[in-house]
């Protein structure tokens, strides 16, 4: 079970909002913070939750209580009392309720955090459940969740109602039972399935393979990975262009997914050791099992969950690999692109690369010059363009 450690933050009450919740008030901040932060820690489906406990009476009081994909502590913070157990696949997620805890004079240990590839054993008497973004993790949630219940158990699933569909819902039947839907609140909507336990346990189908074009591998992909079931278009372009040259001795593939391009940079890299960053534990997980199957232990490797280069150390890079994602948790925009940019610089030894891989009209060679101050273009099609900046 991975827990957070007892972390310290420095943070200016005024980058907080007060969570007016049907268990509290409560102070609370997305993870990292920034500076003029327009977005909130928590949403209308995290108030609707809490307050269809209040009003049917479902106090957690004397219950085990499971708590899975809160993102920065909106049902873990005001459920702190009753000793949740929070499952999660983000290692944002985690540091964001240690740190919701601490600013709120909460003891940290009172919430148990585990990722998503490490589900407790035990039923719960109550489950909570935020809708992801992904099916397949929806699909590969319900799967490991049902071990956990019993006839008793009530689970309760929450999220806004652009995120729930039909096929949502035909998930929560196929794997838990009759399911329906409550009236809109804030556009969030609650699901609430009837647990049928005699229905047969489907198979998992995760995690997948497929067969990486042009090489002896197959890529094996936990249900949360980006591009879970082929080869994406940006990587296939990026992948033939990987850098070949002796030095690069240390070589990080940030925001590395089911790790292909930091595989196939060792691969024409042989001398280098290969260091895989992702913020999602089944990215790292998948990105650690390709890498051993594909070279056991003949190549040094690192494996790591943090926030963008967050604890890797100043100067200790030769080449950054990296492939930008377009969203951090549920937010979506190119601030992620911009921060693993400048922690790429503080990483980097002298006279080392950040190559990165993008679509045309993200416009990275702006941001790319105005922090390395200077930026080349490797390579391009109609759709994307490989990028190079060199710290000096």
């Amino acid at each position: 079970m991975l827990e957070c450690p007892l972390l310290t933050y420095s943070y200016s009450v005024d980058s907080m909002e007060t969570f007016n919740s049907s268990f509290g008030q409560f102070n609370l901040s997305r993870y990292p913070k920034r500076k003029r932060e327009q977005l909130r820690a928590w949403d209308a489906a995290d108030e609707y939750l809490l307050k269809h406990l209040e009003e049917e009476g479902l106090s957690p009081e004397n219950k085990s209580v499971l708590v899975v994909n809160d993102q920065f502590g909106g049902l873990a913070i005001p459920l702190s009392k009753y000793s949740p157990m929070v499952i999660s696949d983000s290692w944002l997620a985690h540091r964001g309720i240690t740190a919701n805890a601490q600013d709120n004079t909460i003891d940290p240990s009172t919430i148990t955090l585990c990722s998503s590839l490490d589900y407790p054993e035990g039923a719960f008497d109550l489950v909570l459940l935020k809708i992801p973004k992904s099916l397949a993790m929806l699909e590969d949630q319900l799967i490991r969740l049902r071990p956990l219940l019993s006839t008793s158990t009530i689970v309760v699933a929450a999220g806004m109602v652009k995120s729930i569909h039909t096929s949502t819902l035909k998930l929560f039947e196929k794997y838990l039972g009759p399911t329906k839907t409550s009236l809109a609140y804030k556009k969030a909507r609650l699901i609430f399935p009837q647990l049928d336990l005699k229905k047969e346990r489907a198979p998992s189908p995760y995690p997948s393979q497929y067969k990486l074009e042009n090489t002896p591998y197959q890529i094996i992909n936990h249900a949360g990975v980006f591009s879970r079931d082929s080869l994406d278009i940006g990587t296939r372009f990026l992948l033939q262009h990987l850098p070949k040259d002796n030095r690069y001795e240390k070589i990080i593939d940030l925001g590395c997914g089911n790790g292909v391009v930091g595989l196939m940079a060792a691969e024409f890299n042989p001398d280098a050791s290969i260091h895989f960053v992702d913020e999602s534990f089944m990215a790292v997980a998948s990105a650690k099992e390709n890498f051993e199957a594909a070279f056991g232990d003949q190549k040094d490797a690192i494996f790591e969950a943090t926030d963008c280069l967050t604890g890797i150390a100043r100067n200790s890079a030769n080449l950054i690999l990296n492939n930008p994602p377009f969203h951090q948790q549920n937010a979506v925009g190119d601030f992620i692109a911009k921060q693993m940019f400048r922690e790429s610089f503080r990483v980097l030894c002298n006279k080392g690369e950040l190559w990165v891989i993008g679509n045309r009209h993200l416009g990275y060679h702006l941001a790319l010059k105005k922090i390395f101050g200077n930026c080349e273009t490797v390579a391009s099609n109609k759709k994307f363009v490989i990028l190079k900046a060199t710290k000096h």
